[in-house]
């Protein structure tokens, strides 16, 4: 007698999703995964929730309990490198895409991602192009129009920082290979330091895909503050680790990108644009000089 076994198709797309206190934005990110048109049986969800303080977490988990795809939830409070390595140690797909909480990905991102790196064996690491959404927020308007420039002047450049790189693909056994993300570092910078271990490897690092995604910006000074602090504190690890290279911000680098805004704009808020930029600078190197005085990175 014949006995008939049903297959489960393995996954080839891990949808990576961090998230922590984004209770106002991470319900439209997993929607936004949900829309995905590229096959819902082919993709699994990884949430990883740095235990929130909001209701992001009781968010994420009625979300989860009624998405098509199959998902998984953990938890962790040791930082966004260990967060992202949970993610990778538990992937069951060829391919991990990274969304987070803060962003919304067109419905035919994934399905580009993948055929690019299917058609393209020798590449780690494929990131997306970025769009912010118009809103009607002074800061917000500011902020997209500083990528608008940065997108601009990018554009004929094969090799830009991961730092400005998001929407990203990446190929799971390359990751692996490099030993995944460094649970160590405690501030931003995690994405940085692995795209130096892949190509160290040899592997490949493709930027800006024919893939795009949308991400929300920081409506309020407070919130810019703490997220270039951030970004500045963990430079000061890689820098140490000998993983990286800082570069002073140009002096009269915000003026030229709110000349190159409004050129491709024409409006004339861009002028504005030296205020959030500059303060963006000098938020950044408080968390620098605050990560050398607490020694981050010297040992």
């Amino acid at each position: 007698m014949l006995r008939l076994v049903s297959m489960e198709k393995k996954p080839i797309v891990t949808i990576g999703l961090v998230a922590k206190n984004a209770q106002h934005t991470v319900g439209q990110a997993i929607e936004s995964i949900m829309e995905q048109d590229f096959p819902h049986e082919l993709m699994e969800l990884i949430i990883v929730d740095g235990y929130s303080k909001d209701a992001t977490f009781s968010i994420i988990q009625n979300y989860v309990s009624k998405i098509d795809i199959k998902g998984r939830i953990f938890r962790e409070k040791e930082g966004l490198g260990k967060a992202r390595q949970i993610i990778v140690e538990n992937a069951n797909g060829d391919y991990i895409v990274w969304v987070d909480a803060d962003m919304i990905l067109p419905k035919d991102h994934v399905r580009k991602q993948v055929a690019l790196m299917q058609a393209n064996p020798k590449v780690a690491i494929a990131c997306a192009r970025f769009y912010g959404l118009p809103e009607k927020n002074l800061l917000v308007e500011l902020q997209n129009l500083e990528w608008i420039a940065v997108n601009y002047i990018n554009k004929s450049k094969k090799n830009t920082s991961l730092a400005v790189c998001g929407g990203a693909i990446y190929r799971t056994k390359a990751i692996r290979q490099a030993g995944g993300f460094n649970t160590e570092i405690i501030g931003a910078g995690e994405d940085e330091e692995l795209e130096w271990k892949v190509s160290s490897l040899g592997w490949e690092v493709r930027k800006g895909t024919d893939a795009h995604y949308f991400e929300k910006r920081k409506k309020g000074w407070k919130a810019i503050w703490n997220q270039f602090f951030w970004y500045g504190y963990g430079k000061h690890y890689l820098l140490h680790k000998k993983k990286t290279e800082v570069k002073p911000s140009k002096l009269l680098e915000g003026f030229m990108l709110s000349l190159i805004a409004y050129r491709l704009t024409g409006r004339k808020v861009a002028f504005l644009l030296p205020i959030q930029y500059y303060f963006k600078r000098i938020a950044w190197y408080f968390g620098f000089v605050k990560a050398h005085l607490k020694g981050y990175g010297h040992t």
